[in-house]
């Protein structure tokens, strides 16, 4: 069926932030949980799935944290709520078919660069209403 539990939302959060405040140095994930306000304990357990699923890697230690495994231009939005929720629309029919079908196009033309930027354009646009 249709299920996208708040994982990924979630994830999509910390993600971007990741996106920004990274680059070469791992964030540490207490940092990011602050920054999108989500509980540290449920962020690690989302990450620990992205990392399994290759989209992150971690460093202990000091220095230590997340960054991403790949290029945030490779990963697609489908495939962080899959490794996260399941298959989108699995065993869905009719309607909920056709609904999955549409869901899992955009998920699957959307980056997690993507996400970046938009969110970027967002607050970039709500700074200039004064």
């Amino acid at each position: 069926m249709l299920s996208i539990t708040s994982k990924s939302p979630y994830a999509l959060q910390a993600l971007a932030e990741l996106g920004r405040a990274g680059g070469a140095a791992p964030v540490p994930i207490a940092e990011l949980a602050r920054r999108r306000d989500i509980p540290p304990q449920f962020l690690e357990q989302l990450f620990a799935v992205l990392r399994r699923g290759g989209v992150l890697r971690s460093q202990r230690g000091v220095k230590g944290g997340y960054s991403f495994a790949r290029d945030p231009a490779q990963v697609t939005v489908l495939e962080i709520v899959e490794l996260l929720d399941g298959a989108l629309g699995e065993g869905a029919t009719g309607v909920f078919a056709d609904a999955a079908a549409a869901a899992r196009d955009v998920f699957a033309r959307t980056t997690i660069a993507d996400v970046i930027d938009r969110e970027a354009r967002e607050a970039g646009a709500a700074m200039f209403h004064i």
